[in-house]
């Protein structure tokens, strides 16, 4: 149990300083052609202490009323709210509403039923840092 603990807090440890690094940089990195509309790569960095792992940073910006089709992301997703209200689920689980400087969290068995802006009027912008195997997609969307 103690290597779980110590790989989790790992984890934990790397999520957060690539949210710190996202920070830094004032999410200012292109999209990468053919994206999702309104979903900016920040970054993508391979871990090396994780073979065949890596860390993908991302910025999301919801328009008024702007919803995602059902997905998952076969990775650990760590969100982090920076405007707005956004309402998340997965499946199975209860719609939470996040704020400004509120999280959330998927693993990589979630399927995410839910995400969407809270407002018809206002936008919502947050960013995901995925820790996930090395090449693969950010998001398979599902029917």
């Amino acid at each position: 149990m103690k290597k779980k603990n110590s790989s989790l807090r790992e984890t934990a440890l790397v999520a957060t300083g690539l949210l710190l690094v996202a920070c830094a940089i004032g999410f200012a990195a292109p999209s990468k052609a053919g994206e999702h509309k309104g979903v900016t790569e920040v970054m993508t960095q391979d871990l090396p202490e994780y073979p065949g792992k890596e860390a993908t940073m991302l910025v999301v910006e919801y328009p008024p009323g702007g919803e995602d089709p059902v997905h998952r992301h076969d990775a650990h997703a760590f969100l982090y709210v920076l405007e707005g209200t956004i309402v998340m689920g997965l499946q199975g689980g209860k719609e939470v509403t996040l704020h400004a400087g509120e999280t959330f969290h998927e693993g990589p068995n979630d399927i995410h039923t839910v995400g969407r802006n809270a407002s018809k009027t206002e936008p919502a912008k947050f960013v995901v840092v995925l820790l996930k195997d090395k090449g693969k997609p950010v998001l398979t969307p599902l029917e």
